[in-house]
């Protein structure tokens, strides 16, 4: 019954997925934010070393300093609906916890926080390749060990907003302790654009020299719901010793400023599961560095 459960979902959220096309625009807009906190959108019609020239509706023309640009962005044609900035997605290349296909641009980073404990710095080191480390900082509450890991990506796109494919890996271990360490191998497709996706993963998992016989399957999604929100569900089905067990999740994602606050409920179902239980997912991701 759980198998044919998730199997339906999958099918509804890929055959959902699957309005992705988007239209394109001749002229291309920007979002152009200044050290001092303002934001402009608009054509940009003159530049050069010192300074770029910006189109704006509300202002007109207006002339800015490049050394006063704290970022530039390209507004995308879907990202204009009732004259409202669509802010940009600072973690599209994941969702809760698992990675999507879509890579992290060359230079681009950002700091993860889930519920104080789980920290994790990401930075692209090439369009298509990017690498973290993280760690669950036990020792500054009297632990004696402390995990660690490292999670290399490499994204391969194959239909550019529409089609991608990932590899990756989470290999760690725990400080502190002999023969610890763990990990997971990974493959993802994702289907569909950055603000309007699903992807359908696998992943091995090991500790020491054992392995998972079985993967787990993972189907995520996310959904841009308006100018600052994404609906996301991750879900995952776990095989071990002949029985099927599932974990899904469902909450959203709220863009304030340049910071984005993840938030949803994880909901595990089993064979020898007697009641319900929901779990509550908190997450604050912050970008590091200027993007001009």
């Amino acid at each position: 019954m759980i198998r044919r459960t998730f199997l339906v979902f999958i099918l509804a959220v890929f055959h959902f997925c699957m309005g992705y096309g988007q239209n394109q625009s001749d002229t291309i807009t920007y979002r152009i934010e200044t050290n001092d906190g303002s934001a402009f959108v608009g054509h940009i019609i003159a530049e050069d070393s010192q300074a770029l020239t910006l189109k704006t509706a509300a202002y007109g023309e207006i002339k800015i300093l490049r050394g006063n640009i704290k970022s530039k962005v390209e507004v995308k044609e879907d990202r204009r609906g009732n004259k409202d900035f669509w802010l940009p997605n600072v973690q599209s290349s994941s969702y809760f916890l698992v990675p999507n296909a879509y890579g992290l641009e060359k230079g681009s980073a950002y700091y993860k926080n889930v519920w104080i404990l789980f920290n994790q710095f990401t930075y692209g080191i090439a369009d298509n390749f990017s690498i973290g480390a993280g760690t669950v900082p036990l020792f500054l509450f009297g632990g004696s060990s402390t995990p660690f890991w490292i999670t290399p990506k490499l994204s391969i796109p194959l239909v550019q907003d529409q089609v991608n494919l990932a590899a990756g890996a989470l290999l760690g271990t725990v400080v502190g302790e002999d023969n610890a360490s763990y990990g997971i191998l990974y493959g993802t497709s994702t289907f569909g654009s950055r603000d309007k996706n699903v992807s359908l993963g696998l992943a091995y998992g090991f500790a020491d020299d054992e392995w998972m016989n079985i993967p787990v399957i993972n189907i995520s999604g996310m959904f841009r719901t308006g100018p600052k929100g994404y609906f996301i569900t991750e879900n995952h089905m776990i095989t071990s010793d002949g029985e099927v067990g599932v974990i899904f999740s469902a909450g959203g994602r709220s863009m304030i400023r340049n910071v984005s606050l993840d938030y949803s409920l994880w909901i595990p179902f089993g064979p020898d599961q007697d009641s319900f239980v929901a779990v509550p997912f908190l997450g604050l991701t912050v970008p590091i560095g200027r993007k001009k």
